[in-house]
């Protein structure tokens, strides 16, 4: 009984990374005033870059890297969409999404002999225990055994929840999203920091895709993804844009997962109802919390420099 409660903790915390990362990207670039719904693209072409460059590298945390990398190159272009040209901010995310996966999916095929999918990599991120070269028989010891990855996204929560409630810094991001005008007249340059805020939620959704092809599952199909980057949109609203809250709402829908793997032996639940459970939790998270939920005053909203 305690080997399998632990064991639901392992598989709620390794599922929760991908989407721990990708939610505070979503938490940093909302709070500036950028909305940003291409979260799914961007994990998408993280993803894949993370599994190539992790299987002919050999190098997992190089593979980490460039997935993040990737995604802060892709969001640039919606950046200037939304920061210069205010354009329509949902619209270009969309865009997004689908040049995120197109390009994924036009790499793979150059760089994978025409197939969908990647060559598994033989090193993913290790896990605590490798790293300090710990071995043990204990089968309750072995559940706690958990990625490096979900270290880093808790580490990256904490420094995330500092630098917003104690520094001057998250301070000024807040004033863009939340009064762009009052921001501008106390010397702070609200382009600036939206251009910060925009191309840091692309890597942080990149590292989510990585975290996914490297921690999760060793290699990049069309499907890795699937919606894992609209369950981080939506731990974002569900945490009041907020890194603590983000975070509690992605535990829960990696428990949601886990709860997916741990009951997909029994026969009486069919697994396609299974496969359902995240997404049903989505939108029952969405209907009871989005109403209730205080966004960013200027989010979504394009400053004119000079107009109030």
């Amino acid at each position: 009984m305690i080997d399998s409660i632990l064991l639901t903790i392992n598989i709620s915390l390794m599922y929760s990374a991908p989407l721990i990362f990708t939610a505070l990207g979503g938490v940093i670039t909302q709070r500036s005033g950028v909305d940003n719904i291409g979260l799914e693209g961007l994990m998408t072409l993280g993803a894949f870059v993370a599994a190539a460059v992790g299987y002919f590298t050999q190098n997992p945390w190089l593979g980490f890297l460039m997935g993040g990398l990737s995604g802060a190159g892709l969001v640039v272009f919606h950046a200037i969409a939304s920061i210069n040209l205010r354009a329509n901010q949902l619209i270009s995310g969309i865009a997004i999404n689908f040049i995120g996966a197109g390009l994924a999916l036009f790499l793979c095929r150059i760089y994978f002999n025409g197939g969908v999918q990647t060559i598994a990599v033989t090193k993913k991120i290790p896990t605590m225990f490798s790293i300090f070269s710990i071995k043990t028989q204990n089968s309750a010891l072995n559940a706690l055994n958990i990625d490096a990855s979900v270290v880093l996204a808790i580490v990256l929560t904490i420094v995330l929840w500092f630098f917003f409630a104690k520094t001057k810094w998250g301070m000024r991001i807040t004033a863009c999203g939340e009064h762009p005008a009052a921001a501008d007249t106390l010397g702070i340059n609200v382009y600036a920091v939206r251009y910060a805020c925009s191309i840091l939620s692309g890597f942080f959704a990149g590292l989510g895709g990585a975290a996914m092809t490297l921690s999760v599952v060793s290699m990049f199909s069309s499907t890795v993804i699937s919606g894992h980057g609209f369950i981080a949109l939506a731990a974002v609203i569900f945490g009041k844009w907020t890194p603590q809250g983000a975070f509690g709402a992605c535990l829960l829908f990696g428990f949601a997962q886990a709860l997916v793997v741990m009951l997909g032996g029994m026969q009486f639940i069919p697994a396609s109802v299974l496969a359902m459970l995240p997404y049903i939790l989505t939108l029952v998270v969405l209907a009871l919390f989005v109403g209730r939920a205080s966004m960013p005053k200027a989010l979504d909203k394009p400053y004119i420099k000079g107009q109030r």
